[in-house]
């Protein structure tokens, strides 16, 4: 269980294939806390620690993993948002996120505003129906408050601190750009209710 809120932007170092991809991530968490097996929301997308030293870690992605999220585009140097699991105790300060990614979002477009920049974002094929404005979205992880929604397209605004510790810099949130996309778990069960009234 993660909260959208960001704290370190790692860097792939290394990606290697043999049944599954290894991706070895470089951090500036203190890796001596964190434990084999511990989970971590790479970009929105919940891994498992499976080797590690001081710097970073590694984890393994299953083909279906990489086919559902953007992973697959993963190269080293690409830039990854990075959030250890919640502890029981721990401030709330996004919202409830799971890291199991619905699909692909995709940017349209970026306007500054200010200091800060409304993204138009295009929502995957069946799930804009679960975007309503004021709500919460992850996207590549981040916690983000959906600003409005017109169709299948919703937009956010992005602050200057959001951009600066996150991979929604303005030279990385570029149109076209892919985003791990994730409903809110509330939309996910209220929908559902809605189903089985149905």
């Amino acid at each position: 269980m993660f909260t959208g809120i960001i704290t370190d932007v790692g860097r792939i170092a290394a990606v290697s294939h043999r049944g599954d991809t290894r991706f070895r991530i470089e951090t500036a968490y203190d890796m001596g806390g964190v434990l084999i097996g511990a989970s971590i929301a790479c970009s929105g997308v919940c891994l498992t620690v499976v080797d590690k030293a001081p710097g970073w870690f590694e984890v393994d992605v299953s083909a279906e993993t990489l086919r559902k999220t953007k992973l697959g585009d993963w190269r080293p140097g690409s830039p990854v948002n990075l959030e250890r699991s919640l502890k029981v105790g721990d401030e709330m300060g996004g919202h409830i996120v799971t890291g199991h990614v619905d699909g692909l979002a995709t940017i349209k477009s970026v306007t500054p505003e200010g200091d800060s920049v409304k993204i138009l974002i295009e929502a995957p094929a069946g799930f804009a129906r679960y975007v309503a404005a004021k709500g919460s979205i992850a996207l590549d992880g981040v916690s983000l408050t959906v600003n409005g929604v017109e169709g299948a397209d919703f937009w956010v605004n992005v602050i200057p601190h959001t951009q600066a510790m996150t991979t929604f810099r303005r030279d990385l949130a570029l149109p076209g750009t892919r985003l791990n996309f994730e409903i809110d778990v509330l939309a996910r069960y209220v929908a559902r209710l809605q189903e089985w009234r149905a």
